[in-house]
C-alpha cells in the first residue's frame, strides 16, 4: 500500500484485527479516518499529541494547529464517531510560557474532555533549538503547573470512564492478577485501553478463559482509570 493513512487504516482493518492508530498528528487527512472507527472497521481510538493549546506555544514548539481549530475538530470527530476515546499528550511549562497560556490550555482541556492524557513538564534536551529561547520557567513552576494539569484531566478521565457503567462491551484478555484483597481477577483490556500506557477492564476469574481470548463483560463500576466488569457467561 502507499503510505497514505486513509488507504493502509482501511486496508489493515480488513485483517480482522484490532487496529489502533498512535501518534497521528492533527491534519486534515485524520478527518478521513474517523468513518473507518464508526463503522467498527478500525478502532474508535486516535492518539494525537496536541502538546499545548495555546497558538504562540505551539508555534514555538513548531506544532500544527490551533486549539481553537482542535476543539472544532474534535466535536466534528465524535459526531462522527460518539463512543471514540482521544487519548493526547502535552507539555506544560515549555520556554516562555506565561501563567494565562497555561490557563488557556487547563480551559482548553475542560471544553475539550479528553479521554487519555499524558503530560510532561518540560526538561532541556541536549541540542534542541528550544534551549536557546527566553525566559526558561523555573522547574518548581513546570512541576506545580505539571501537578495542577493532571489534577484536572484525572477528574474529567474519570467523569468520562464513568459513561460505560452500565454498559456491555467486547474485552481482549491480557494477563492474570489478584486485587487488594487478595481474590483472582481477569486483567483485560476495551477498545479504548492501549497496552501499557491506558487503564484496564478487571473482572472476577470464576470461569475458563485464556490470554488473548475476546470476552464480553457488563461493565459494574469505575474508577479513575479503570473498569470493574463481570464476566458474561450465557
Amino acid at each position: 500500500m502507499r503510505t497514505r493513512l486513509l488507504e493502509l487504516a482501511r486496508e489493515l482493518g480488513s485483517l480482522d484485527a484490532w487496529v489502533r492508530l498512535h501518534y497521528v498528528y492533527p491534519y486534515p487527512h485524520v478527518d478521513q479516518v474517523v468513518p473507518l472507527m464508526a463503522d467498527g472497521l478500525i478502532l474508535p481510538y486516535l492518539d494525537v499529541p496536541l502538546q499545548h493549546a495555546n497558538p504562540r506555544i505551539l508555534k514555538l514548539m513548531k506544532r500544527p494547529a490551533s486549539g481553537e481549530r482542535n476543539i472544532e475538530r474534535i466535536r466534528a470527530w465524535r459526531d462522527i464517531c460518539p463512543d471514540m476515546t482521544i487519548r493526547s499528550t502535552f507539555i506544560v511549562g515549555f520556554p516562555g510560557e506565561t501563567e494565562a497560556e497555561f490557563e488557556e490550555l487547563l480551559a482548553f482541556l475542560e471544553e475539550a474532555q479528553l479521554d487519555r492524557v499524558g503530560c510532561f513538564a518540560y526538561s532541556p534536551v541536549d541540542g534542541a533549538t528550544a534551549n536557546a529561547l527566553p525566559d526558561p520557567v523555573p522547574d518548581e513552576v513546570r512541576q506545580e503547573r505539571l501537578a495542577r494539569l493532571m489534577q484536572l484531566q484525572g477528574r474529567i478521565s474519570a467523569e468520562r470512564l464513568g459513561r460505560f457503567v452500565g454498559r456491555r462491551m467486547t474485552v481482549l484478555v491480557d494477563a492474570f492478577g489478584r486485587d487488594s484483597d487478595g481474590n483472582d481477577i481477569v486483567i483485560a483490556r476495551s477498545a479504548g485501553d492501549a497496552p501499557q500506557i491506558d487503564g484496564i477492564v478487571a473482572f472476577a476469574h470464576e470461569a475458563e478463559v485464556s490470554i488473548g481470548d475476546f470476552v464480553e463483560v457488563d461493565i459494574v463500576d469505575s474508577a479513575d482509570h479503570d473498569l470493574i466488569g463481570e464476566l458474561v457467561t450465557d
